[in-house]
């Protein structure tokens, strides 16, 4: 464990019951959703890949314009 972690687990220790089972809910359901996407994106590579190989393609045969942040 690092020290940061360390440091935040005494500092919730300082916590009331209440409150320190609320830091644990938020804690699991932020790390249950970091999980989540990162299966989403394992699972959309390929086709992310494949986007980006076709956005390439369009680009080396002339067919994008450069986008003017100004004009959106």
């Amino acid at each position: 464990m690092t020290r940061l972690l360390e440091r935040a687990f005494a500092e919730a220790g300082k916590l009331t019951p209440a409150e320190q089972d609320l830091l644990a809910s938020r804690l699991l359901a932020e790390m249950g959703d970091e999980d989540e996407f990162d299966r989403a994106i394992d699972a959309s590579a390929g086709k992310l890949t494949g986007l980006a190989e076709e956005a390439l393609a369009e680009h080396r045969a002339g067919r994008t314009k450069e986008l003017d942040p100004d004009r959106l």
